[in-house]
């Protein structure tokens, strides 16, 4: 099942993906959560009744529509560095012992095709093609072999990055948390149609250029061991969003170094969960109160 979240002139709400369509789930079943994390909170009651008003003439062409992030605001955005070896190699740090956990803050979050900003205080800015997983339930302390009953579903992120900002502080937090430097989806993908997570290829064009292209099957620390390491320091909510880690060929690590500029345009592609694209924009460094 692919579940997006989308906005038209009636407001923001979700529906099933059904070909070039989109079943407005709030027609279909006026019972369901209007949201994610609330469809997610509701179980399999949920996706039983989902899965029952499939086929509803209740629908909307895509294209009449702007997709959101599957998860518009989640609790946590969380991410893990260094989780690819050819990443690592590029890179020229060591492999990690342990994993390597930052935060990106939840107003990075962004429409999977929305415009990213190019920030007015830097030109190091980067791209990272990554598998995204979000909590379906909430969860403390779950063994490797459990983690999966955990997994509410899984969608595709690009953890931009302005690399001035990440490499000042050892967190990294700062340079991964602009507004807009977290675009994810098109939509969520369940588990059952997803399969094995850990065998999809994927890939990033800048400007049509094919920059990154791998498979989840090279991460050090897959998915599972994600939701194990993490769930014992602390509780991972409902709609909370794992970034699980990006493969080599990002711009940092190319001879020269090759940062987007404003006017690029970044497509990334997951199989089984479809693709996203992003074009760069100047930030309109505009003072806000209130």
């Amino acid at each position: 099942m692919k579940l997006a979240t989308f906005t038209d002139g009636a407001g923001q709400r979700i529906g099933l993906v059904d070909g070039n369509d989109i079943v407005d789930l709030s027609k279909a079943d006026p019972n369901l959560p209007k949201d994610m994390i609330g469809f997610l909170n509701a179980g399999d009651a949920a996706v039983q009744a989902a899965s029952a008003v499939s086929g509803s003439s209740d629908r909307l062409p895509i294209g009449d529509v702007t997709l959101n992030a599957p998860i518009p605001n989640p609790g946590k955005i969380l991410a893990i560095g260094l989780n690819y070896a050819d990443h690592i190699k590029e890179s020229g740090m060591d492999t990690p012992e342990h994993q390597i956990w930052f935060n990106k803050q939840r107003n990075s979050a962004h429409d999977p095709n929305g415009p990213i900003n190019k920030p007015a205080v830097s030109d190091f800015l980067d791209y990272e093609a990554e598998l995204c997983f979000v909590i379906g339930k909430k969860c403390k302390h779950v063994p490797k072999e459990r983690a999966a009953e955990v997994i509410g579903g899984y969608f595709i992120g690009n953890d931009v990055s302005v690399r001035d900002w990440q490499i000042r502080t050892p967190t990294m937090t700062m340079g991964k948390s602009f507004d807009t430097h977290a675009p994810m989806g098109p939509w969520l993908v369940t588990p059952d149609e997803v399969g094995d997570p850990h065998d999809l290829d994927i890939k990033c064009w800048v400007n049509d250029e094919l920059r990154q292209n791998s498979n989840t099957k090279h991460l050090i620390f897959d998915c599972f061991d994600q939701i194990a390491h993490l769930t014992q320091a602390f509780t991972l909510d409902v709609g909370d969003v794992i970034f699980t880690g990006t493969p080599e060929g990002v711009g940092a690590a190319m001879d020269p170094r090759t940062f987007m500029k404003v006017g690029d345009k970044v497509r990334m592609e997951i199989s089984k969960l479809g693709e996203i694209e992003q074009q760069v924009v100047a930030e309109e460094a505009v003072t806000v109160i209130g």
